[in-house]
């Protein structure tokens, strides 16, 4: 059985238009989090008139520390997208970096990022 070592240009091609569509996704989700942490968008009085409702600022101190996780996350998201455009370019997209075989285009649609098969990641825990 002659089995495939890398995807056709063809295929490179549609993971790329994937790719570029979830990082320009992820790139407006990162700025959003981003203007919430930094109230970017601050055209309300929350930072010049004076609070004491202890309670409301902190719901404002956790919103921002769980929107500078989610940030965080999103971050990483991008890079990842960012390294699987990489491997696009240099035609190792879609192998599994543990069996060298072709990771199935089911899953590479739904995580395009992954670099490991169903069975690799299985195999890992």
């Amino acid at each position: 059985m002659n089995e495939r070592t890398r995807y056709s240009e063809e295929e490179l091609q549609e993971f790329k238009e994937i790719i570029l569509n979830k990082l320009d996704k992820a790139k407006k989700d990162y700025d959003l989090l981003k203007n919430t942490i930094t109230l970017g968008d601050g055209n309300d009085t929350q930072d010049t008139s004076p609070t004491f409702k202890v309670l409301e600022e902190g719901a404002a101190v956790l919103s921002k520390e769980e929107a500078g996780k989610l940030a965080q996350r999103q971050q990483k998201f991008i890079q990842h997208l960012q390294g699987a455009l990489v491997r696009i370019e240099n035609k190792t997209y879609g192998v599994c970096r543990e069996t060298g075989k072709l990771i199935p285009k089911e899953r590479l649609r739904a995580v395009p990022h992954a670099t490991l098969s169903i069975d690799a990641k299985r195999n890992q825990k």
